[in-house]
């Protein structure tokens, strides 16, 4: 009897054990579907999407049936008896997140929403290549069908687009996230209104010329290297939409180059360093375990905007950084010229990825608005193109005259990811709130920008945020890292001071 009592002990004992490697092997099919799928958008051959599509269905539905088996049910119930540390009771419930979503969804569904989003993905490129909505839209229209059935699935109760959300936040309510974009309407739209009508004599013409993509991409990756973008561990490649994909071991970054525009394919290198340092500062003895992936995308977004806008848009950065442009091209602008091209506030950009630091977040209020109407029922696909225009309209006073310009310029809907875009503001608020917060431990962090010397900012943020993996939820983390709760309040501060002194605003803080 003791003897049975004992062995029920140590089996119990190597619950979590084995709920570990089991997660493992299923985060080592999900990484071989990440890799074909960075393949797919960097170097695989055009006509390879019907095998690409069928790979990675099954990959898909094979991750799925693993997390979802009933064996990976009796290991987390297991694990509830057990005496657990704080690190390991956060991997257990990170863990029973994911079985608990996933097993609401039939397996079936998954394969079907991965097949759609690959073919989605190619009809989408072409469409876009050919400004052409209606090749994109009956992919369009099948995935949000798609997704409301996947929503329905995990909760009919609720809110399909509140379901959807927490696909890429699940710790910040949907109600918070509306909040804070409400926040950011509020301020920003009276401020662009009177950054339009200042007399400011901001540079806006640093970069009128052509910089071959050559030199671009040279430049980039100097740029890379002094961010300190660990090579042995990632690689950069061209791509139609930039993006990050890998893992703490192997982290790739890609960009895009507009000989017009040497400006965004630089910003894009800068945001998507944000990302890929992230991953390479997960917690190494926790991988591929839900403990040792990122903390969801409003923290991934508020690296890689803290990279991009605190750093990659100040002054000091182009104190740094305008000696890299004055040596590979044949411009004369000075960095005060060009720190002020880099931060201008435009007046007829269409493009999301290229916007300003501003205008930006009313480009993803659009976004936001549109894709929750189409969960919703309240817009149909057919009608995208017409509505995008006229938001475009209303809240930027420019209008769109193609789809490419328009609602077919970024991949996320392809991918299926409604629920996606208010991270990215989610993450530029709270890259303020860390940003200052860094500042606040390290001192003259300018100076050492300025210089070259980014190993500070770096070791603080290991610490602060990416060594601690999805130990904590958002709101908690951001509460370790910087003493207060989540808060659009340190936003509002930078953009009024960083603005208000550009442009010589009267409400400059």
């Amino acid at each position: 009897m003791a003897t049975d009592a004992s062995a029920e002990a140590s089996e119990t004992a190597d619950a979590y054990d084995d709920l570990v490697e089991r997660f493992e092997r299923i985060n080592g099919v999900q990484g071989a579907a990440g890799v074909l799928g960075w393949d797919q958008q960097v170097m695989m051959p055009e006509g390879g999407t019907p095998a690409r599509s069928k790979q990675l269905s099954v990959l898909s539905s094979v991750s799925h049936e693993m997390l979802t088996d009933e064996e990976t049910a009796d290991l987390l119930d297991a694990c509830e008896d057990l005496d657990l540390d704080d690190e390991q009771e956060a991997l257990v419930r990170e863990a029973r997140r994911e079985y608990e979503r996933a097993a609401s969804v039939p397996t079936d569904l998954v394969e079907e929403i991965s097949e759609t989003s690959t073919e989605a993905l190619g009809a989408w490129e072409q469409a876009r290549a050919e400004d052409d909505f209606e090749q994109f839209a009956p992919y369009l229209e099948k995935l949000v069908d798609l997704k409301r059935q996947y929503a329905e699935h995990i909760d009919p109760d609720r809110d399909a687009y509140e379901v959807l959300f927490e696909d890429y936040e699940p710790c910040l309510p949907l109600e918070q996230a509306e909040e804070i974009l409400e926040t950011l309407k509020e301020t920003l739209v009276p401020m662009i209104d009177e950054i339009r009508a200042s007399d400011a004599d901001v540079t806006t013409d640093a970069f009128d010329d052509e910089f071959p993509e050559e030199e671009q991409e040279d430049l980039s990756r100097d740029v890379l290297t002094t961010l300190g973008y660990d090579w042995d561990r990632g690689r950069l490649d061209p791509s139609t939409h930039p993006f990050t994909s890998g893992n703490v071991y192997d982290c790739r970054v890609t960009t895009r180059y507009d000989e017009s525009d040497p400006l965004g394919g630089l910003m894009a290198t800068v945001h998507e360093f944000g990302h890929a340092f992230y991953n390479l500062g997960l917690p190494e003895e926790h991988f591929g375990t839900p403990l040792g992936e990122s903390r969801d995308l409003s923290v991934h977004e508020s690296q890689s905007r803290l990279w991009e806008n605190h750093v990659g848009r100040s002054q000091a950065f182009w104190d740094l950084v305008t000696p890299k442009f004055v040596e590979r091209f044949d411009t004369e602008a000075s960095a005060r010229e060009a720190f002020e091209s880099a931060n201008q506030v435009y007046e007829d950009n269409l493009i999301r990825v290229e916007a300003d630091e501003l205008t930006y977040h009313l480009h993803i209020v659009i976004r936001f608005e549109i894709e929750k109407a189409l969960i919703s029922g309240d817009l149909d696909v057919e009608d995208v193109p017409e509505v995008w225009n006229d938001k475009y309209e209303e809240y930027l006073g420019i209008r769109p005259e193609t789809d490419t310009t328009g609602c077919l310029q970024d991949i996320h809907w392809s991918h299926g990811n409604f629920g996606y875009f208010p991270t990215y503001s989610l993450g530029s608020v709270m890259a303020s709130q860390l940003f200052n917060a860094a500042e606040d431990d390290i001192k003259n962090i300018y100076g050492k920008v300025r210089e070259g010397e980014f190993e500070a900012l770096q070791a603080w943020l290991r610490e602060n945020i990416h060594q601690h993996g999805s130990r904590y939820e958002t709101n908690e983390l951001v509460r370790e890292a910087t003493g207060e709760d989540f808060t659009a309040d340190y936003f509002v501060n930078y953009v009024q001071s960083k603005y208000g002194d550009l442009y010589d605003l009267e409400e400059s803080v």
